[in-house]
């Protein structure tokens, strides 16, 4: 088990989210929506786009560290977001990758810019660097993912640091989970998922999948992920394995229950979340929204609706 530090408070900006309402009135201690206004007229708004893209904030004694898990998909978007936010990049830190899609690296150049801090730790699975990756739609048509390699990463001013394993980050604020075993018999990854490799075509398990975890002092584990390919229960069960620690306080990220491949385990991945029984549920980006009505319908006590935008603070 690895022991990361209790934290007195833990914010997630959401730099990058498939939805934004400007119009929303739901603001409370915990949750804050951007807004429109700028001095007193109404002016600006959020990019939404299908990508991801957070600032983390960890709090402990007094002391506060940043830094920024993904980066969104457009090379705009999320820096977008960042400067119409007035989001002091300069604070971060660290950067850490789920995985190597397109839908949370195409904005790494532009995000690495802004934060123009060369030299800045990279954390990353090896896998993200995988070469020609695609989803396959029947035989004969592929779509391909850019590729990301780590001479992109290093080009852009960052120290990389590959990780398959459990890394902490932050000086333990953070827990970057590495490789995240497949376990349940219901998530089964992302079937139509290939890459070539010296010209043969092979199956992409996108074994580089993984999230970040935080310990809430007094309420338990914060467990965020990007897409969540290795499955949203096999990562929490895999964080609480890891920590040591059995409570969870907040599950939220893409949970990948989209489309007719995925919709038909929304209701059994319900039943394991309720089981696991995290005080919120927050999914986002690719869960779908079918599966997040289902979820907010199941849960609706536990349950908080991101956007693009929006601050989520939770306090010890």
């Amino acid at each position: 088990m690895i022991t990361i530090n209790e934290l007195d408070q833990v914010e997630i900006l959401t730099l990058q989210d498939n939805y934004i309402d400007m119009t929303a009135t739901d603001n409370s201690a915990m949750i804050h929506r951007a807004g429109a206004r700028v001095a007193g007229e109404i002016r600006k708004s959020i990019l939404a786009e299908h990508g991801f893209s957070t600032v983390i904030r960890t709090t402990a004694e007094g002391r506060t560290r940043t830094m920024l898990f993904d980066f969104g998909f457009s090379e705009i978007g999320a820096a977008f977001n960042a400067r119409t936010l007035d989001v002091p990049m300069g604070e971060i830190e660290a950067v850490a990758l789920s995985h190597g899609h397109s839908d949370h690296i195409g904005g790494f150049r532009e995000m690495m810019a802004l934060i123009g801090r060369p030299g800045l730790e990279f954390v990353v699975h090896p896998g993200a660097f995988k070469p020609s990756r695609y989803v396959k739609f029947g035989e004969g048509h592929k779509a391909y993912f850019p590729r990301f390699t780590r001479e992109m990463a290093e080009e852009a001013g960052t120290s990389v640091v590959e990780a398959k394993e459990p890394r902490p980050m932050l000086g333990g604020d953070v827990l970057f989970l590495g490789e995240i075993p497949r376990q349940t018999d219901f998530e089964k990854g992302m079937p139509n998922a290939y890459y070539e490799e010296d010209g043969v075509e092979k199956k992409d398990a996108i074994e580089d999948d993984t999230s970040i975890v935080m310990n809430l002092k007094g309420k338990g584990l914060i467990v965020l992920s990007g897409c969540a390919h290795a499955g949203i229960v096999n990562t929490v069960r895999y964080a609480r394995d890891a920590t040591g620690i059995e409570t969870v306080h907040v599950a939220m990220g893409g949970f990948h229950l989209n489309g007719p491949v995925f919709e038909p385990i929304v209701g059994v991945t319900i039943e394991a979340l309720r089981e696991i029984a995290p005080r919120y549920i927050v999914p986002t980006h690719c869960t779908g929204r079918k599966s997040i009505q289902r979820i907010e319908e199941a849960m609706p006590g536990s349950f908080i609706l991101n956007m693009a935008g929006t601050r989520l603070t939770f306090a010890a």
